[in-house]
């Protein structure tokens, strides 16, 4: 099994971010005690503006076409994601994510690494 393919994930938050239902997701993630891991999802061509990404497990997820505009995911996890034709302004990247990784992910699709310390 390729390990760095997409995955279904198979929990209702899951399902709100792939509806494109922002408002519905940040209410239901407020409530939750603990995340899912969200690694390996599928959120390409997705309109995720306003999605609250604090905390989030994004590892090896693909955004291509994606619009992250205003996203913070400077607390959460990519190592592994791919950001190839998004649209990317005003997000915030984890801090350890150097520019140069985020422009090839951008530009050429590669996916983006970084050390998180774990």
């Amino acid at each position: 099994m390729d390990t760095d393919a997409v995955r279904p994930i198979n929990d209702p938050l899951y399902d709100k971010l792939r509806s494109e239902n922002m408002e519905a997701f940040n209410t239901a993630k407020a409530t939750q005690p603990a995340l899912p891991s969200f690694a390996h999802g599928d959120f390409r061509g997705l309109d995720l503006r306003g999605m609250d990404a604090h905390g989030m497990d994004l590892r090896h997820a693909y955004f291509r076409g994606a619009d992250l505009r205003g996203i913070d995911f400077s607390q959460c996890e990519m190592e592994g994601a791919s950001i190839a034709g998004a649209k990317i302004s005003g997000c915030f990247f984890p801090r350890a994510l150097h520019a140069d990784e985020i422009v090839m992910s951008l530009n050429h699709g590669t996916r983006m690494r970084y050390t998180t310390g774990k």
